[in-house]
């Protein structure tokens, strides 16, 4: 594949929009959980300031990816429970693969914590790709068509 190839390929344009929306959607959730805590953090638990911004950040992420990723039309209620099923396997994966990594490999936990940001990254890309915002067409494009 040369060059203009690559530019004209709407792969690797959506794979650049998904890694921006999770830079974006990183930057939202770090900031969100960063002034809530300024805000209440001496009377608020930090856990659950963590999870109303958790809950925050997926569901801004699943309308980044919606709208701007995948371009999805429609189903809201049903891309956006997938989207939830998709954060959880990944965190399910994630904790397990730092266990196996640091617990039983002995490997630096910052290395593992690295090794499966990475891979989770890419789960998570996938499995919004094919499982998330599948548009239910037989052309596996992952988008209906505007």
């Amino acid at each position: 594949m040369n060059v203009s190839q690559l530019y004209r390929n709407p792969e690797m344009w959506r794979i650049v929009r998904y890694l921006f929306v999770g830079g974006w959607n990183t930057l939202f959730g770090v900031g969100l959980f960063t002034f809530l805590y300024w805000l209440w953090g001496t009377q608020k638990n930090y856990l659950l300031i963590g999870i109303a911004v958790q809950i925050l950040a997926v569901t801004n992420a699943f309308l980044c990816y919606k709208w701007i990723v995948f371009r999805t039309h429609g189903n809201y209620l049903r891309e956006y429970l997938k989207c939830w099923t998709v954060y959880g396997s990944s965190a399910l994966i994630g904790t397990a693969g730092m266990i196996l990594l640091v617990e039983l490999a002995g490997m630096n936990p910052i290395r593992a914590n690295i090794l499966i940001t990475a891979l989770s990254v890419i789960w998570s890309y996938l499995g919004h790709r094919f499982f998330s915002f599948r548009s239910g067409k037989k052309s596996g494009t992952g988008s209906a068509s505007h």
